[in-house]
């Protein structure tokens, strides 16, 4: 409504600008508005598509709200898709102690693990101990006693490896499917983090050992 003298009133959010050639204030869009203070429009009430906008906006605020918040959720998955090796990417760090094997027997002597080392690791009580940047890992194993074995390596690149038994190779680790993947002198090996604990399965010759280690720090 215009005030009394055909002034406009304060209540109008429209946002007006000079025509350049006849100096008439023109409405114009809430989109296309300049952002400066809005002027008032000479009719002292909003034209019938700002109305319309207006409405609308009101009535779908809440929807629009939500609508920016799933883009930014879309967003930052895609950056996280984006990442290498995003499914392991900063997961395996931490300290897992021993918790339970299969198939431990048929497996070292498979392997050809001497009668001491077999007994010494039976029901051992191994503290793993990994460290990932990125791509980098340290991966320690502390045995009772004081003995630790440490392996150092980046995926994807050859690196100086040492198995359980003490013996020097060298190997190229992936990372498939979250999963860490290293071919041993005789057997196949992978790690993963499954329901917080660290779970490692190795295979040769038909035989699976598996060993599960549960988060400690």
């Amino acid at each position: 409504m215009a005030r009394a003298g055909g002034r406009p009133s304060g209540r109008v959010s429209a946002a007006l600008e000079r025509h350049p050639r006849g100096g008439e204030a023109v409405c114009l869009p809430a989109c296309t508005a300049p952002r400066s203070p809005p002027r008032l429009c000479r009719w002292g009430v909003l034209p019938p598509c700002l109305q319309l906008c207006q409405s609308v906006l009101q009535r779908n605020s809440r929807w629009i709200q939500r609508m920016i918040c799933g883009l930014k959720e879309i967003r930052f998955a895609a950056i996280l898709l984006h990442q290498p090796h995003h499914q392991g990417n900063m997961a395996f760090t931490g300290r897992y102690e021993f918790e339970g094997d299969e198939n431990y027997d048929d497996f070292v002597k498979k392997i050809g693990l001497p009668s001491d080392k077999i007994e010494m690791g039976r029901n051992c009580k191994i503290v793993t101990e990994v460290v990932q940047n990125g791509n980098d890992f340290t991966w320690t194993q502390h045995f009772p006693g004081g003995h630790t074995t440490t392996n150092t390596f980046t995926i994807g690149k050859e690196a100086d490896m040492e198995t359980m038994g003490g013996k020097k190779f060298k190997a190229t680790v992936k990372m498939e499917d979250g999963k860490i993947v290293a071919d041993f002198p005789n057997y196949h090996h992978t790690a993963e983090i499954c329901g917080g604990k660290l779970v490692e399965i190795s295979t040769t010759s038909g035989v699976v050992y598996k060993r599960t280690s549960k988060r400690i720090a």
